[in-house]
């Protein structure tokens, strides 16, 4: 089955999970996703209601609506294109694309990340954990799913002896199907956990299955069945089991680690997690749309310190990318010591705060405080090893910068701050010399996030040192379409960069026509 379609002015690409109109992304989600790619590889041709559950849900049992909503999401999508007639309705027999030509061509939508095609094993147990299938009636509401795959992830990632993937480089397993044993050898590790929520009124129900990804041996499985008010006491109850389940001799004191303080709150808990992907975008658009919903969770929860740690980084990204206001400046160090006094057990409100104490107040030895706690309680960390390694790049310290940002990497390697740790890499090559190791990872970053406009500075620097100037122009000139009020001056200050790295910057973005 071919990945990749064009069809009037949408182009899919299911490998990715993306429906794109024109140039900008659709919100149509991985099941709507999957539904038009099993549509148009029929064009034209009549799909039953039982191929389309098969294709969309593999292996699983759902409810016809499960299969309604997406065909309703379907269609909403393709009605900004004028296409929401394109999914004609079969009573008794199913759906039929009957929109334009569908041409099976053209190249992916969005990045490659080079990664080994197999990962050796580490020498202790190691895990991933793939998304959860929602399987609710509501699949706008799957951020519950997401947050308990990250819930689970956390707990697993404090046990010190377990090497566990970030849940960013299993985002791109979620479309079937699912190879376990090819996921396994792509990511390195031994165990993959998959597993299923069903949401239903006020009962929540979970299904896991823990898997050898080197035999393909289910190793565990359970269902739970709980009060929507027990999600909490629920994450931990999985993560417990599946520790239990990779080492029964486990003791009692590792397995009482993986209990963490939760918000009191759930309704806070769900505001944070719809920020999330705001916050991650690292531009200030998105962070203000982001602050919106985290001011909301922090008026119901005033001391939890993950929203304090996601406010802290949203004031980052509209300080340096917003005109460098002093008002967000102190806000984002406030937020960042907020989230250090409240959240010691957190390692994901440390490293978020640590990195603003470091960015924003310039204060680099509190900010290796903060992810050295932060790896205490989470040694599996990819997220501190790579906003680490920012700190340690800007700060010069080109050696180190490299290593920390490897680090992550290897913990993560298709994490959405990838592209971070390739900025790191990338300014630790330039400091080096070494200019073409430079230019490739800072193509690696705009692959890794397109929209950053940080990316394509740097980038603009390598091309410049290389004497690519037209090359490098076509970078600057799109750091101004991103970042109309571009300074490298600005940024450098901003960000309190090592005076010799600043110069030698400021001399190649110049030629490549970036404003001073």
């Amino acid at each position: 089955m071919t990945d990749r379609y064009e069809f009037g002015p949408f182009r899919l690409d299911a490998s990715l999970g993306l429906l794109m109109h024109g140039e900008a992304p659709s919100e149509l989600g991985r099941r709507g996703v999957s539904l038009l790619h099993v549509l148009l590889e029929r064009a034209g041709q009549p799909v039953s209601k039982e191929e389309l559950i098969q294709g969309v849900w593999p292996g699983l049992v759902v409810e016809d609506s499960n299969l309604t909503v997406q065909v309703a999401a379907v269609r909403k999508a393709l009605a900004t294109g004028g296409g929401a007639a394109w999914i004609e309705t079969l009573p008794r027999r199913g759906y039929r694309y009957v929109g334009p030509e569908v041409r099976s061509r053209g190249p992916s939508l969005g990045p490659t990340v080079e990664v080994p095609s197999a990962l050796a094993l580490p020498d202790r147990p190691s895990i991933a954990v793939l998304p959860f299938d929602d399987l609710s009636a509501h699949p706008e509401q799957d951020h519950l799913a997401e947050g308990m795959v990250d819930e689970i992830i956390s707990g697993l990632a404090r046990i010190k002896w377990l090497f566990v993937i970030a849940r960013g480089s299993t985002e791109k397993y979620r479309t079937p199907p699912i190879d376990l044993k090819r996921i396994g050898r792509e990511l390195g590790v031994r165990y993959i956990l998959q597993g299923s929520l069903r949401r239903a009124a006020d009962r929540i129900r979970v299904s896991c299955q823990l898997a050898d990804a080197v035999t393909g041996a289910q190793v565990w499985g359970d269902h739970y069945d709980r009060n929507r008010d027990d999600v909490f006491a629920l994450q931990d109850e999985l993560s417990l089991a599946v520790v239990g389940a990779i080492e029964p001799s486990l003791r009692r004191a590792e397995a009482e680690r993986v209990r963490r303080k939760r918000p009191g709150s759930l309704d806070a808990y769900e505001l944070v997690l719809r920020s999330q992907r705001d916050v991650f975008s690292g531009m200030p658009e998105q962070s203000a749309t982001a602050l919106s919903l985290l001011e909301r969770a922090l008026a119901l929860e005033p001391d939890y310190a993950l929203a304090h740690s996601y406010a802290a980084m949203c004031h980052h990204n509209r300080f340096l990318r917003a005109g460098l206001k002093e008002a967000d400046r102190a806000a984002s160090v406030h937020h960042a010591r907020q989230a250090i006094a409240n959240g010691q057990d957190d390692a994901l409100a440390l490293t978020f705060a640590g990195f603003s104490i470091g960015m924003d107040a310039h204060d680099r030895a509190a900010a290796f405080t903060a992810f050295e706690a932060a790896l205490t309680v989470s040694p599996s960390s990819a997220l501190t090893y790579i906003l680490g390694s920012v700190i340690l790049a800007w700060g010069g310290e080109a050696e180190r910068a490299i290593d920390w940002a490897e680090r992550g990497l290897r913990l993560s390697p298709f994490d959405a701050w990838a592209f971070a740790a390739h900025h790191s890499i990338m300014l630790g090559r330039f400091k080096l010399g070494h200019f073409d190791e430079a230019a490739s990872a800072a193509y690696k970053a705009v692959q890794s996030n397109p929209a950053h406009s940080i990316s394509y500075m740097l980038l603009a620097a390598a091309l410049a040192k290389l004497g690519r100037i037209n090359d490098a122009r076509s970078a600057a000139a799109t750091v101004l379409i991103l970042q109309p009020g571009f300074s490298y001056r600005a940024q450098f200050k901003g960000v309190d960069c090592e005076p010799a790295l600043a110069e030698a910057l400021a001399l190649a973005v110049r030629d490549s026509g970036l404003p001073e």
